[in-house]
């Protein structure tokens, strides 16, 4: 089954670094005004989600838009944000993997959800990776094989974002850790450097952890 992109209408300033990291071939999903990005983006639409509170554009009245693209309008008032509600929908059309774009901008309550959208794809058995200008985010799961960081990367981060973490190890980085435990209230993991001509390691017994990766 293909990936699922989401894509929602947070500010994207660096396009073509974005392009570099998405592949062509996609189930298209834009949440609202994240189809102020469609252009710049290049990719066509297989659904469009939201109650078109941010999209200045023509916003169809039906199910069906006239070039068959699949359309479901969102009340205004309701418990999900638009790209929650557009994650629901596609993991209920069976997609387990994700990408997210156009979800981390100056609203920060927004850019914290979209976050958590990660935990709850993985509580449901799907994975996902974010990216926004700055960064690629995804989270290391206990149990999971060691996740590899690239020497590309500037910087990388490790946070916790839900309960505590343990058993933490990083090798092959200018800070390693072994065995550590990083909580929620107190986030040392950042910041960290892969080593030159290496790949860091990181992997973790109990818990999960985001992973930010910085251009």
């Amino acid at each position: 089954m293909k990936t699922c992109l989401i894509i929602g209408a947070a500010e994207i300033k660096n396009y073509s670094k974005l392009k570099e990291c998405l592949d062509s071939e996609y189930f298209v999903v834009y949440c609202d005004g994240g189809l102020h990005h469609k252009e710049a983006l290049g990719f066509e639409p297989n659904l469009v989600v939201g109650d078109f509170d941010s999209y200045k554009g023509s916003v169809p009245s039906v199910q069906k838009s006239v070039e068959g693209v699949e359309v479901i309008k969102l009340p205004c008032e309701k418990d999900d944000t638009d790209v929650f509600f557009a994650i629901k929908e596609s993991l209920q059309r069976g997609f387990k993997d994700f990408v997210l774009v156009g979800v981390i901008g100056q609203r920060f309550d927004h850019s914290l959800c979209n976050i958590s959208v990660l935990l709850y794809l993985q509580e449901h058995g799907a994975s996902a990776i974010l990216y926004d200008d700055y960064s690629k985010m995804q989270l290391v799961v206990a149990g999971a094989k060691p996740t590899l960081i690239s020497d590309t990367y500037s910087f990388f981060s490790l946070m916790c974002i839900a309960g505590d973490a343990s058993g933490v190890t990083i090798r092959n980085a200018k800070y390693p850790l072994e065995d550590a435990k990083i909580t929620t209230s107190y986030q040392f993991g950042i910041s960290n450097e892969v080593l030159p001509n290496k790949k860091a390691e990181v992997g973790l017994k109990k818990g999960v952890l985001l992973l930010i990766q910085v251009w």
